[in-house]
């Protein structure tokens, strides 16, 4: 009940994720709606054909839908008030991010995975939707950038499978691996940490007759 719940709100913070992106890109309600809605269970459903939970809760549970969507209302009507918040798309995103790592990483143990699987099929939960969103508002994927966002996902899956697998008990375990995952994403937005780029040389070419 307890991870449900969580699913749900990371479903819901997410979808507003999402539907903030799609007001900022100018879109009518029916595009922030898709967005947000897309934003809000794309993860989860990677994760949930892949280890064979079909069909996927984000389908078969109407709770989801109705959490994207009101979400996807709040974040078109109240852009405004959204807006106040200092990059309210990250935060809300942070939020989703850490949760998602909870759940997505917990489903896949619950499912049988082996701990470095539901790992793995964690950060896709995670990150799946963040996906799904920047590509529908033609923007970079953060995944793909070098800000801690796949390793602070990774972090968080990572800790919740090593304590399932240690016999821990679920709830600190999860508060401790939502607690990494937040840190390292909020680290990364406020004080721009970030992975190490490649250092390369720029050649300058001059003009010849």
């Amino acid at each position: 009940m307890l991870f449900t719940a969580m699913d749900l709100a990371a479903t819901f913070v997410f979808a507003i994720s999402g539907a903030t992106r799609g007001v900022h890109k100018r879109l009518d309600l029916f595009g922030v709606l898709v967005v947000a809605w897309a934003a809000a269970v794309a993860g989860g459903i990677a994760r949930d054909l892949l280890i064979g939970a079909v069909p996927p809760a984000a389908i078969s549970n109407w709770h989801y839908l109705a959490a994207a969507l009101a979400a996807g209302v709040l974040g078109f009507f109240a852009s405004d008030w959204i807006d106040r918040l200092r990059t309210p798309v990250m935060l809300f995103d942070a939020a989703g991010l850490c949760l998602f790592a909870v759940t997505g990483t917990q489903k896949a143990l619950a499912y049988g995975l082996n701990p470095v699987m539901a790992a793995a099929l964690g950060l896709v939960t995670c990150v799946g939707g963040g996906v799904a969103r920047d590509l529908l508002t033609l923007q970079v994927p953060t995944v793909l950038r070098s800000e801690l966002y796949a390793v602070a996902a990774l972090a968080g899956a990572g800790t919740v499978a090593l304590g399932t697998w240690l016999g821990l008990p679920s709830l600190p375990v999860a508060l401790a691996g939502a607690g990494l995952c937040l840190f390292l994403r909020l680290m990364s937005i406020y004080r721009g940490w970030h992975l190490p780029i490649a250092a390369t040389k720029t050649r300058s070419f001059k003009k010849t007759d």
